[in-house]
């Protein structure tokens, strides 16, 4: 074989693997789906741990019995397994998997989840943005690549992106620890809080508050930081903000 023929044979492959991509989607995305899926779980307790990877997560809590879950996937592949996505509930544990593997692949999935009232909650995703609203209990949100959207929740809420944005707003939690590595944190009080600790690793920290005097400790590595609510060192109520690299602004809420 010369090399000229190997060189047109070698082009010739590799057109064959950009057609067959050309008529795949060019980017997968969970809205396509038209039909979604549904499923209940029933939980035995009063907590909820959900562990995802690969997926936006979305929970608020509702008028139900059992867990119900709606997911949208879409998602395809060249060279490989059918893309697929599973669900399965082992005791209090809810798991989201997908498996999109080949030598092109997109995938795109989307679980809702509405939980019952009065469930104490932990949700654990590996790659993908978590959206939480309306909890009065207990709320631990930890992505690893992701944002994390929270609003209008009254219990215990901690909040944790490895690389993501944070923003909860309509806080009335009496205490609140939020941290990510690389990324911006925003609060948003209506209720005067007990405990207060906010961090970031890299990026802008803004922390708004009812009026009130707080025992306030703010620092930033490489930024400007602005306190301007009353200051107390032996307020009961304790905020601590800092970050890495970028500004930090502790308001109060309506300026």
């Amino acid at each position: 074989m010369t090399k000229s023929t190997r060189t047109l044979r070698t082009f010739a492959a590799a057109a064959g693997v950009v057609a067959l991509i050309g008529t795949a989607s060019a980017c997968a995305n969970a809205s396509d789906d038209s039909e979604p899926e549904r499923k209940g779980f029933a939980l035995d307790g009063s907590e909820l741990t959900i562990d995802s990877s690969d997926s936006k997560v979305v929970v608020r809590p509702a008028d139900v019995k059992e867990v119900r879950v709606t997911r949208w996937f879409d998602g395809w592949a060249v060279f490989g397994d059918t893309p697929k996505a599973t669900w399965s509930m082992n005791g209090h544990t809810l798991t989201f998997r997908t498996k999109c593997q080949g030598a092109v692949q997109d995938c795109s999935v989307r679980h809702e989840v509405l939980v019952p009232r009065g469930v104490r909650l932990t949700v654990v995703n590996g790659d993908g943005s978590v959206e939480a609203s309306g909890f009065s209990t207990a709320l631990d949100l930890t992505t690893r690549d992701g944002s994390v959207v929270v609003r209008d929740v009254t219990g215990p809420l901690r909040l944790s992106s490895g690389d993501g944005r944070i923003d909860a707003g309509g806080i009335g939690s009496r205490e609140v620890s939020v941290h990510t590595s690389d990324g911006s944190v925003k609060l948003a009080f209506d209720k005067v809080p007990d405990l207060v600790e906010a961090t970031s690793g890299d990026g802008r920290v803004s922390v708004a508050l009812p009026h009130q005097s707080y025992k306030v400790s703010a620092r930033s590595g490489d930024g400007h930081v602005s306190v301007d609510v009353p200051r107390d060192d032996t307020s009961g109520h304790v905020v601590t903000v800092r970050t890495g690299d970028g500004s930090v602004s502790v308001t109060e809420a309506g300026r």
